[in-house]
């Protein structure tokens, strides 16, 4: 993607697949703190890792609802996860953020994430960054139509295997900056198969 300026709603109605790295090097705005995203993953209702796969359910009823909005979930107990929705509605689908750098309001997500926190990590992971940018399930379904804007040239985008899921986790749907510090550290599953060479 090409130009600057606010992602409007027909960009997140096409194949999450194909938003996904459109999104790397766009900025997210939430809660007195902008992220640059530098990886991300797509999930779709077909695909055997997405929370959807099952069908709609009202913890994922926002993944088949309107593109462009914001879906949270909690995980491990502990963290909550943000991604955005994409593709037709009642199909559900949608992009996980995975990793960003914080560039505007560094001490408002310090604040959040942790004042021994490296500057590096402050967003640097899926938790980190919803974290950082102040989410939790309360946002779940937030119009995010707006609040993400493109921020000039593409970057260079490398794609490999999702990370930290058994399922499909060998389908190469993550996407990232290519050598950028702010990715997070790729770690397969230790029950997901070997992905292919």
């Amino acid at each position: 993607m090409s130009g600057a300026g606010p992602l409007d709603r027909s960009f997140f109605e096409r194949d999450a697949v194909a938003v996904a790295p459109e999104l790397l090097g766009c900025l997210v705005t939430a809660n007195g703190v902008t992220v640059r995203l530098t990886e991300v993953e797509a999930y779709r209702q077909d695909d055997p890792a997405s929370h959807s796969f099952r069908g709609r359910t009202a913890r994922t009823a926002v993944m088949f609802g309107p593109a462009g909005h914001l879906y949270v979930y909690f995980t491990y107990g502990m963290h909550y996860c943000a991604n955005l929705t994409c593709g037709p509605e009642g199909f559900g689908a949608a992009v996980l953020l995975r990793a960003g750098e914080v560039v505007d309001g560094a001490e408002t997500a310090r604040g959040r994430r942790g004042e021994r926190v490296a500057f590096r990590d402050l967003a640097r992971g899926p938790a980190r960054l919803t974290q950082a940018l102040g989410w939790d399930r309360g946002d779940d379904g937030a119009d995010m139509v707006g609040a993400v804007r493109a921020d000039g040239a593409a970057p260079a985008v490398r794609t490999g295997p999702r990370t930290g899921i058994t399922k499909a986790a060998e389908v190469p749907w993550r996407f990232w900056i290519d050598g950028d510090a702010f990715v997070s550290p790729y770690k397969r599953h230790p029950k997901a198969p070997l992905a292919e060479a």
